[in-house]
């Protein structure tokens, strides 16, 4: 759901095998802001919450993140959590750009941008959970 806002993304951008333009990476950018106006209008709880996620989950722990440079803990929680988690996801996933990276590489780039990218107790949270997210990653896995 934190990404549901890429359904306002153009397939030539959202599908491009390279790096993005400058003005292609600037559209890319704008689907935090349309998931957040798809959610943000509910009545439910777990929609709003949604919609929070969707805005902030590519802000960074150091200010540098997008749409709005939150720093540390003006950054919701909940947005700071899954940020974890979906770069944990997108670097363990086959993409049209990249091929999987293994989970060793993974962790090791989710702990050297902790405390920049990546708020470093969360960090500290994923590590140690980490067998059981990959339990429930095995468990999920479309095969």
């Amino acid at each position: 759901m934190h990404d549901i806002g890429k359904i306002g993304i153009p397939d030539h951008i959202l599908l491009k095998p390279g790096r993005f333009e400058e003005d292609e990476w600037a559209i890319m950018q704008t689907h935090t802001t349309i998931g957040y106006k798809i959610l943000s209008d509910s009545q439910s709880k777990y929609m709003q919450m949604g919609a929070i996620i969707a805005l902030n989950h590519h802000e960074r722990f150091n200010g540098s993140g997008y749409p709005n440079k939150l720093k540390g803990s003006d950054i919701p929680l909940i947005a700071r959590i899954v940020s974890v988690a979906d770069v944990f996801d997108a670097l363990r996933s086959v993409r049209p750009y990249k091929h999987a990276w293994s989970i060793e590489d993974s962790v090791s780039f989710i702990k050297d941008n902790s405390g920049t990218q990546f708020d470093p107790q969360c960090v500290d949270a994923f590590c140690k959970r980490l067998n059981r997210i990959l339990e429930i990653q095995k468990d999920y896995t479309d095969n």
